[in-house]
């Protein structure tokens, strides 16, 4: 019997893994599994989800400073991905963002989104998708 083909993934491995650590609450953890992916494609998607993570790192610490600032940085590069983009509510990630700014105004503990990944927000020109090919984050 021939063998079967080895089927391609959905999504890329390693944001699986980010979208599992992050809903675990393992924001450090989750930002370190994208952080090859990032080096190696530099896509502008995954710089803003490990700036994103960053900040639930910096609730955790207690710093608002820090999770402004790096809400402020995801947003700038996540902005051009709305509404979706790899399988990610892209819209989710910034209703998050709001939503921890007016928890720390009111001087409470930020709670991260819960993440999910969907075909369905899959714009299939993605160049992070396996055998995906190269578009712009419009596509």
């Amino acid at each position: 019997m021939p063998a079967q083909p080895a089927s391609v993934p959905a999504f890329p491995v390693p944001l699986e893994r980010f979208v599992r650590l992050f809903n675990a609450g393992e924001y450090w953890e989750s930002h370190e599994e994208l952080e090859a992916a990032w080096r190696a494609g530099r896509s502008e998607f995954y710089h803003g989800l490990i700036l994103y993570a960053s900040a639930f790192v910096h609730a955790g610490r207690g710093n608002p400073h820090g999770v402004w600032s790096q809400l402020a940085k995801a947003d700038a590069l996540l902005r051009d991905y709305r509404p979706r983009y790899l399988g990610v509510d892209v819209d989710l990630l910034f209703a998050g963002g709001r939503a921890a700014r007016y928890a720390l105004q009111a001087g409470e503990r930020p709670e991260a989104p819960v993440l999910t990944l969907s075909l369905a927000r899959v714009r299939g020109s993605e160049p992070e998708l396996p055998g995906g090919m190269a578009g712009p984050p419009g596509g």
